[in-house]
């Protein structure tokens, strides 16, 4: 769908998309459900990254190519990072509903990233439901520090993500953290 055709109820969101070797900085084309409901969409394994500038990660600030259009296969994206919360998507999808939620200090790791923000969960913290239930791959994750874990120069702040949570390898709740001993 070109920019000129595009209806209405599309917008685009600038973004960060990070995958085990690159670094992805473009814009993709979301409907009312916002980034949550693009990454989340299960009729697609794949999406579109418009305008889109092309950099190693060992080399996160290197311009290696720029495209009109990428297309990244949905299950390699690791984290999706927006400059604005709201990007995510209407608060009732990003929380999976209308229930009071609390807010959790956490840590995760990947194979190539360390990502540490604040997750928002209804109810009590409960590790298998945020990694396995429903069908959602993408899971918010807000004010959050993403670096790489051996190449420290990569560091991205962000008000929102989406990471995928079939790529975390652990999660640590921060008030759970033992203070180093003397």
């Amino acid at each position: 769908m070109s920019m000129d055709t595009a209806p209405r109820t599309h917008r685009f969101i600038a973004a960060d998309f990070l995958t085990p070797s690159y670094r992805v900085v473009g814009k993709m084309l979301v409907s009312n459900t916002g980034a949550m409901g693009l990454l989340n969409d299960t009729n697609n394994s794949y999406m579109e990254v418009h305008d889109a500038k092309l950099a190693r990660l060992h080399m996160p600030t290197k311009l290696v190519d720029h495209f009109e259009v990428v297309r990244l296969v949905k299950r390699q994206i690791f984290v999706v990072c927006m400059g604005r919360r709201e990007d995510v998507g209407p608060v009732s999808l990003a929380r999976g509903g209308y229930s009071k939620v609390v807010e959790y200090a956490v840590r995760m790791t990947s194979q190539v990233y360390e990502l540490q923000g604040t997750l928002e969960w209804p109810g009590r913290f409960d590790f298998s439901a945020i990694m396995s239930e429903g069908t959602r791959d993408f899971v918010p994750l807000y004010n959050t520090l993403l670096t790489a874990i051996l190449i420290p120069s990569l560091r991205i702040e962000s008000e929102a993500v989406l990471f995928n949570r079939s790529q975390v390898d652990l999660l640590g709740l921060l008030n759970q953290r033992v203070s180093a001993q003397k």
